[in-house]
């Protein structure tokens, strides 16, 4: 009887083992992928980044003069997946540099930008803060002042 649960307990070890083996062999395997993908990801950045990074890649690059917002054209890069980079030159003016390779893709994306701008140049819409200001303006320019009031009513009493 002693025997019999020994050699039981022998074969669930070896089954354990085994399992564990092939269980650590996969989970090395696993995670050899994960290291190999953030090691790429590390290599080659996406989307904004500095001028350093982008001339890391290693490519031609090519630059692009933008005035205005920079923010707008962001959203539309970000649409188009380009890999970018801006150098400020002056207030509000800025150096879009990009991979020559994806030439293309700036195109289309510069042309929806370009689009973007003139729509919003077009539309003639005032913010809220400013239709605010001038309503308050209004409104203290129609209010009589004390004063004005204080004669009124003494002319009225008389």
């Amino acid at each position: 009887m002693q025997e019999q649960i020994e050699r039981e307990a022998v074969a669930i070890t070896l089954k354990a083992s085994k399992l564990t083996a092939k269980a650590l062999a996969f989970a090395l395997k696993k995670i050899g992928q994960r290291i190999k993908i953030r090691h790429q990801k590390a290599q080659t950045p996406q989307g904004k980044q500095s001028i350093k990074k982008l001339m890391n890649h290693n490519v031609p690059t090519n630059t692009i003069t933008i005035e205005g917002d920079k923010g707008l054209f962001e959203r539309v890069a970000r649409k188009w997946q380009v890999d970018y980079a801006f150098h400020k030159v002056g207030p509000k003016k800025y150096l879009l540099l990009f991979k020559s390779g994806q030439a293309d893709a700036i195109t289309a994306a510069f042309s929806e930008y370009s689009k973007r701008v003139m729509k919003r140049a077009k539309d003639k819409r005032r913010p809220i803060m400013e239709e605010y200001r001038r309503a308050a303006n209004r409104a203290k320019q129609e209010r009589p002042k004390h004063k004005e009031r204080r004669r009124e009513r003494e002319a009225a009493r008389e």
